[in-house]
């Protein structure tokens, strides 16, 4: 799911960081340390191939332990696949961090892969405290030498490192400590909260120093990335926490953490659509990134909310207008179909194609609409790619005016479009209420900050777009998940096929009165299947 955004975010938002390359470095020192020959041999013995044996595995990680524990990070780096980028975190280990006193007690091997435990001791300013926690490792063959390597990955070191570039520190912290309080002054903690904890992170870095607090000592994980906040390890001296309100409800964010732990790789966001103010945002994630708010992949046919508008909006039909639903379309040499359950309805209205996300539908309008009609509304209109400040990163949605058969795929929320939860339950917010407000975490009153505006929506687009959301959410592809739900209701399902994988993404968002909440789950299939309950459990929760 993982891509750059304008924080400055490392990784791609629906894909996993790889092991270090570089095995050049190392390979070619060693070539002749064992590798080669014997004297006088009349040449080099063949280059091992195929995994490492039990043997190599316990014999290469304990002499990388054996290193470590003596704080040699230059022997313990030539052990690994990748020297250069391991020396200058392992070297951080006793001079920045200020780590001493290693013991490394290696667990049960599974296959290539070694567990391990780690007990150490961090002194800084006359402060001294434990250190314990637990990792792993894994044995490669070297490409070149065919020796047994160390394969390099920064969670070697301490599982909560990530980029290859991180290192350790112990000092005074970056930032004061924050108190961060939900709305009616609850505590949220990262231990309640999980999914917080990098955000709480954040929040300290930006706000820390105007919370009123003041810094402590604390080993901490410095990132590389611009704009990144330390990831506090290990508190040496506590300093004092100034209070930091925030726009969340502890009810909300509950519910929310709750509902994403059904399903992996998941991800939701709820706002009130009278103010933008964020209700909730929860991730159950294995890489403990905030992808509700940073995520840039396809939304699949949630974007028809905005795709619905553009039509309304340009005079090219109505939610009674004619909107017919074929087996195909063809645009520009490309066909599109829709999915299994949706039989084709040449007399099908807008309404009716909205309610049974027809994609044909959409795609015919394709040469009726602009090559920017699209973006402009959903910039103009939605504020989807404007500059957000919402108190902590955002990626805040990208539109681009494609030509080509992106045109007719971008319709359907596929091409280039690039969405987040947090960017759909703004849309749904939009789509509610007729008014963009620009979602926040922090309140603006905090700071002062200037929040992106855009036009909104017509009123009667608006009656329109209610008209077909509540549709489905009570007669169309929401209403299995949306049952029960009392009050003002509307959704929209969405599936995103993601290239290279089986499954598509998973995609919901809906409301309920003055809560929209949007969800996206990885690999999680129709929208009915992961994505919906994930957004009704929020919904049912009063939000």
């Amino acid at each position: 799911m993982r891509k750059g955004a304008k924080a400055a975010i490392v990784g791609s938002v629906f894909a996993v960081m790889v092991g270090g390359a570089g095995y050049g470095a190392f390979n070619i020192v060693n070539a002749l340390d064992g590798e080669g020959g014997a004297p006088g041999a009349s040449g080099p013995a063949p280059v091992r191939t195929g995994p490492p044996s039990a043997a190599e595995v316990k014999e290469t990680s304990a002499a990388f332990f054996a290193a470590w524990e003596k704080g040699r990070a230059a022997s313990a780096a030539a052990l690994t696949d990748n020297a250069e980028k391991a020396r200058p975190l392992l070297t951080s280990y006793g001079r920045t961090a200020h780590i001493t006193g290693v013991k490394i007690t290696p667990g049960a091997p599974a296959g290539r892969s070694v567990p391990f435990t780690v007990k150490a001791t961090v002194s800084y300013g006359g402060k001294s405290k434990p250190l314990a926690y637990g990792s792993r490792l894994t044995v490669v063959r070297g490409v070149t030498t065919g020796r047994a390597l160390v394969d390099w990955q920064p969670s070697v070191v301490h599982p909560q490192l990530r980029d290859m570039d991180d290192t350790l520190v112990t000092g005074e912290s970056a930032a004061p400590p924050i108190e961060a309080v939900d709305r009616d002054g609850k505590v949220l903690t990262k231990e309640k909260y999980p999914s917080l904890g990098p955000m709480l992170n954040e929040l300290r870095a930006k706000y820390g120093d105007t919370a009123g607090g003041t810094a402590g000592v604390e080993l901490a994980i410095h990132h590389a990335a611009p704009d990144s906040a330390d990831t506090p390890l290990l508190t040496l001296a506590e300093g004092r926490a100034g209070r930091l309100p925030t726009t969340l409800r502890a009810s909300a964010q509950a519910a929310a953490e709750k509902a994403v732990l059904k399903h992996p790789e998941s991800s939701v966001v709820a706002v009130r659509p009278s103010s933008g103010e964020v209700l909730a945002v929860a991730n159950n994630r294995n890489d403990g990134w905030n992808a509700a708010f940073l995520g840039q992949v396809a939304p699949g046919s949630t974007m028809k909310i905005v795709s619905a508008a553009t039509l309304i909006d340009n005079g090219i039909t109505t939610a009674t207008g004619p909107a017919p639903c074929p087996s195909e379309a063809t645009w520009q040499s490309q066909t599109f179909g829709n999915i299994k359950t949706v039989p084709p309805n040449e007399k099908a209205t807008l309404s009716e194609s909205f309610a049974r996300s027809c994609n044909t539908a959409f795609v015919k309008y394709a040469d009726e609409v602009k090559v920017d009609s699209l973006t402009d509304e959903a910039r103009n209109r939605f504020g989807i790619g404007l500059d957000w400040k919402t108190g902590i990163p955002s990626f805040d949605g990208s539109v681009p005016a494609s030509g080509g058969p992106d045109t007719a795929a971008n319709m359907i929320g596929q091409g280039e479009v690039q969405m987040n939860p947090l960017n759909m339950a703004s849309v749904t917010a939009t789509a509610m209420t007729g008014a963009f407000r620009q979602p926040v975490i922090v309140p603006r009153s905090l700071d002062g900050r200037e929040l992106a505006h855009a036009r909104g929506l017509p009123a009667g687009t608006v009656e329109q777009l209610r008209a077909m959301m509540n549709r489905t959410a009570t007669s169309g592809t929401a209403a299995g998940v949306m049952s029960g739900l009392s009050g003002r209701i509307g959704a929209k399902t969405g599936s995103a096929e993601v290239d290279g994988r089986a499954s598509s993404d998973s995609w919901f968002t809906g409301y309920r009165d003055d809560v929209a909440a949007a969800a996206m789950v990885q690999d999680g299939g129709h929208g009915t299947d992961a994505a919906g309950p994930i957004v009704a459990a929020v919904l049912r929760s009063g939000a």
